[in-house]
């Protein structure tokens, strides 16, 4: 039994939904204040896995988290299945499959300290760092797949904004480490009930969080500019969604700090941090023909010596 390329491009864009949806449960999680609404871990209670009728809403809600993992843990399963069972499987894609398997027992480990240590902020920053490494697992496996298929092939080979766009995923992944800290030091650290908070002036990290935003912001567009000049039209359009997803998020975060409604938009400024930080690292594999040394590779740089 054989799987065509359409079904491991289903397969792998479902892992990368999956571990976006992880991120923001997290944030929902949080937001209602839910982190201790299964007080033990890996069972929800003493007794059992699931919560009681008597948890409420909170057990429900955190409950609900845990069953994503397994949601998860079914997707990448069956990424691994399909990526198996192609004609020709593809060994970079069944590695970074099986990279993401065990960055999901990680995540679930983070997950389990972070109830053990009744929602420390430096654990729950953890958490969502480890959810990040799920995420940057999931792109780059999906940019392998796309890579499967000749037509899809447009990575440019330009060292000038190879560095550029690797400038702009070590300016991303610093933005969204000091937005932990932002977090960590505010209102929803890990839990909306008494919980400690990291020991930061908040103003401040959010001042800081936004001068990190805001270099982001140049350095992408620089990388947008210089795209344009050398004609790497895959780079370019990647570089302009990831201009757009950070003015949007850069417009939730302003409202965030001026508290409009700040709860509902925690679990929109989740969301906008996975997206960015995907976005971040398909501008870096768009420069990269090489990416994975595999047969995706091959097709891509096939594809680039045909537009030289």
């Amino acid at each position: 039994m054989s799987f065509g390329w359409g079904s491991l491009r289903v397969a792998a864009t479902a892992t990368v939904v999956t571990s976006v949806l992880i991120i923001v449960t997290g944030g929902v999680v949080r937001v209602t204040g839910s982190g201790l609404g299964c007080p033990t871990w890996p069972s929800c209670t003493g007794e059992g896995l699931a919560p009681t009728p008597e948890m409420g809403i909170h057990g429900a809600i955190e409950f609900g988290n845990r069953l994503l993992t397994v949601v998860l843990c079914v997707a990448v399963g069956a990424l691994i299945i399909v990526a198996r069972c192609q004609r020709e499987p593809d060994r970079a894609v069944l590695r970074a499959a099986w990279l993401q398997f065990w960055i999901i027992v990680l995540n679930a480990l983070v997950g389990g300290v972070t109830v053990l240590a009744r929602l420390s902020p430096y654990v729950v920053a953890a958490h969502l760092i480890a959810a990040m490494l799920l995420l940057t697992a999931a792109v780059y496996t999906f940019e392998l797949v796309e890579r499967l298929d000749r037509s899809t092939a447009t990575a440019t080979a330009d060292p000038a904004l190879a560095v550029r766009a690797r400038w702009l995923v070590a300016a991303t992944a610093v933005l969204v480490v000091i937005g932990t800290a932002v977090t960590g030091s505010g209102v929803h650290a890990g839990d909306s009930s008494d919980v400690h908070r990291m020991p930061f002036d908040w103003t401040t990290m959010v001042i800081i969080h936004a001068v990190a935003a805001v270099v982001t912001f140049a350095v992408a567009v620089s990388s947008l500019l210089i795209a344009r000049r050398s004609g790497a039209d895959s780079v370019a359009s990647r570089a302009s969604v990831f201009i757009a997803l950070l003015l949007a998020q850069g417009f939730v975060g302003v409202l965030q700090s001026v508290g409009v409604a700040a709860e509902a938009l925690v679990v929109v400024h989740m969301l906008g941090a996975a997206l960015i930080w995907a976005g971040a690292l398909r501008v870096l594999f768009a420069t990269d023909p090489g990416l994975g040394g595999s047969r995706a590779a091959f097709h891509a740089s096939v594809a680039e010596t045909s537009r030289i």
